[in-house]
């Protein structure tokens, strides 16, 4: 009888263990799960930006045209959701590469080469370290 009584809390004091590390497993699982949603909202963000850039060159007669580094960012901020808008930093960079293709300022002819740079700071909900989450897509002006 002695042994039985022993053992008594022995039971509660494995749940809680247990309960501890499965606990932060799936808080892990989360954070993870939430770190590759933002990652994929800015390497989208960045791939649609670098699109828009393209389209939007200097041979563009679309309203709005040529694009300019304020329109690419307000564009990728409004198709970024469930994210803050205002932490989501766009940078575009237009550039003369190749150079016998793209040769006049500022460089957003047909031929040259606008680089876009989508950041964001992820803030995690648990113990983990907060993170910025940044994706660069470079592509060709089509027209």
């Amino acid at each position: 009888m002695a042994n039985l009584h022993a053992q008594r809390g022995s039971a509660m004091v494995e749940f809680s263990i247990a309960a501890t590390v499965l606990l932060f497993v799936l808080l892990a699982i989360m954070e993870f799960g939430q770190a590759m949603y933002v990652y994929n909202l800015v390497t989208s963000g960045a791939r649609l930006g670098a699109r828009y850039a393209i389209v939007h060159g200097s041979m563009c007669t679309y309203t709005g045209c040529p694009a300019t580094s304020d329109s690419i960012q307000t564009y990728v901020r409004g198709v970024s959701p469930n994210i803050d808008p205002a932490s989501l930093t766009v940078t575009t960079t237009w550039s003369a590469v190749p150079a016998d293709a793209c040769n006049t300022a500022p460089y957003n002819g047909p031929g040259c080469l606008v680089t876009v740079t989508a950041t964001y700071p992820f803030q995690s909900f648990g113990p983990f370290q907060a993170m910025s989450v940044s994706s660069t897509s470079k592509m060709y002006i089509s027209r």
